[in-house]
């Protein structure tokens, strides 16, 4: 290999050329590059109906209606529109929320900034899976939640969360359920009308779109009005104002329909690369698999290697672009809050790498990244 081989898509993807084509064609001049609120032109009409279609293609990924699709700049500000809008329309219900303490940072950050505010927070730690389990959620329900907010594939161990039934606890107390869908829609079923939850924050970088553009879908009910956390026009029926990003909702669009398109095929395709990784690199004694390969999303591999600090290993694989779990913070390294919510010891989070496949990797990328991986412990492994 002369470059890299990327194994880091869970952190963000490259634009499939499809997707790249249809954002260049909404830019300049002589494409669709206008103002889709501009109602008085024809360039402008253009524009909107651009938007519609991508409005469209995202809400069929979700077998959403396309009225139930808001746009906004990607999933954190979906999540803290989603988030912060539903408690407001909450509040005179009560001030207490439940989420999983392996959420997001968009997530958590939102939920502190609330706790700041008056709002009481309950986060549910992950079982040894890495998911939150509808009986966590059910024992956490109080008089007074209006809200309850779990991601539905968490983006560093990849572990998929029952959010069917998280829902349909939420629906049976009259609670407003969020779900944080960044790293799960075109990866596994997402459909709206299985999961009956209220809100769900997707974006378009996770799978093959572009950065910057997002979307949050608001279930249309007559008793639920979402307020807007960003005012200035009234657009997206007064959820969220600013001027549409043409270019970008329309490779969005793209982006969806493709992985609506190929969904099946890319998750063998994933499962593959995965189970044949997983047959190599577990054969070393020092690696272990942080969460469950069974309930989780093929597209992610979180491992721990034994002995080995996970900084010093990541030095030791250029040729390798992965992810640590672990934060840097000026001199300090504190290890993944994911990780230490499932109970993983902090020496173990601290080895921790992540290593996430998507469409463009191919089985002899994968063969490299296992020899590579093995080599490497072959020479810093404290047995060695």
């Amino acid at each position: 290999m002369k470059t890299p081989v990327y194994l880091d898509y869970a952190a963000t993807t490259p634009c499939d050329p499809r997707v790249a084509d249809i954002l260049m064609k909404h830019l300049t001049m002589d494409g669709n590059f206008a103002n889709p609120a501009s109602r008085s032109h024809m360039y402008g009409w253009q524009a909107e109906a651009a938007v519609e279609k991508a409005r469209k293609q995202v809400a069929s990924l979700l077998n959403a209606d396309v009225r139930e699709i808001v746009w906004t700049s990607g999933a954190t500000e979906a999540n803290n529109l989603a988030i912060k809008g539903a408690v407001e329309a909450g509040s005179n219900k009560g001030r207490h929320i439940i989420s999983s303490a392996a959420e997001h940072k968009a997530v958590l950050d939102s939920l502190h900034y609330l706790e700041a505010q008056g709002w009481e927070v309950t986060l549910l730690k992950p079982g040894a899976s890495g998911a939150v389990s509808p009986d966590q959620v059910e024992e956490a329900i109080r008089d007074d939640t209006v809200l309850i907010s779990i991601m539905h594939v968490n983006n560093e161990t990849g572990a998929i969360s029952d959010v069917q039934n998280i829902a349909r606890l939420a629906q049976a107390h009259d609670i407003l359920m969020h779900i944080d869908a960044a790293q799960s829609a075109g990866k596994i079923p997402l459909d709206v009308q299985q999961i009956q939850a209220d809100m769900i924050s997707v974006c378009a970088h996770k799978i093959y779109g572009p950065k910057g553009i997002g979307a949050l879908f608001v279930r249309r009910k007559p008793d639920f009005i979402l307020p807007a956390q960003i005012h200035g026009g009234g657009h997206e029926r007064g959820m969220r104002s600013g001027t549409l990003a043409t270019h970008q909702i329309a490779a969005m669009g793209e982006a969806f329909e493709i992985a609506y398109q190929y969904q099946g095929a890319e998750f063998q395709h994933l499962n593959n690369l995965k189970t044949s990784f997983l047959n190599r690199v577990l054969m070393h004694p020092s690696v272990h698999v942080n969460g469950s390969v069974e309930t989780s999303v093929p597209g992610i591999v979180n491992l721990t290697f034994r002995g080995i600090d996970g900084q010093v290993l990541l030095s030791a694989l250029p040729m390798l672009a992965v992810s640590s779990g672990s934060a840097c913070n000026s001199a300090t390294v504190s290890p993944s809050h994911v990780l230490t919510a499932m109970g993983v010891p902090e020496q173990q989070a601290l080895s921790a790498l992540r290593f996430s496949f998507g469409r463009f990797t191919d089985q002899e990328q994968v063969d490299f990244a296992a020899e590579n991986l093995l080599n490497v412990l072959n020479k810093l492994s404290p047995a060695a």
